[in-house]
């Protein structure tokens, strides 16, 4: 169980710290909910409490992990040679995990294919949804702010 204040990351959609925790009805049935402000993108997403595990909610990482995400990130040893749907497939199912080393490779590799051979307009896409979830994670590990991240993220790909 998560409490007011906690960092956390919610898989296809970022990181954000809960702001709260209520009640509220949905079509009959009274539940309780996260209210969770993600800051990249300044949104805000209810979460319901009774199926947090199987959402794949988590922590945001300690610091001491972005290093991790770093080395993936610099990994240029990468071949992908799927047809355009499989790739498509196997990034979606890395940024569905939730795991942020996961999200780092769909990065990459979408940064290395765009610069290789560009992307189609579904790749472009997710590729711009990967890079949200990845910095709006290290926004908060680093308790940074969006352009710095971004900037960083820019020179790592670059």
């Amino acid at each position: 169980m998560f409490h007011v204040g906690d960092k956390v990351v919610y898989p296809m959609h970022g990181a954000g710290v809960i702001e709260a925790i209520e009640e509220r009805e949905v079509l009959g049935e009274t539940h309780q909910y996260y209210v969770m402000h993600l800051p990249v993108g300044n949104m805000k997403v209810l979460v319901p409490l009774g199926n947090v595990r199987g959402l794949g909610l988590r922590e945001v990482i300690p610091r001491s992990q972005i290093k991790s995400v770093l080395e993936v990130l610099k990994d240029d040893k990468v071949v992908i040679t799927l047809a355009w749907n499989r790739r498509y497939r196997a990034h979606l199912e890395k940024i569905r995990s939730g795991n942020i080393l996961d999200v780092a490779e769909v990065v990459r590799n979408l940064s290395k294919r765009d610069k290789e051979k560009g992307l189609s307009t579904g790749e472009k896409k997710m590729y711009e949804n990967a890079c949200q979830i990845l910095v709006s994670e290290l926004v908060l590990a680093e308790d940074s702010n969006e352009n710095e991240v971004r900037q960083w993220l820019n020179k790592v790909l670059a």
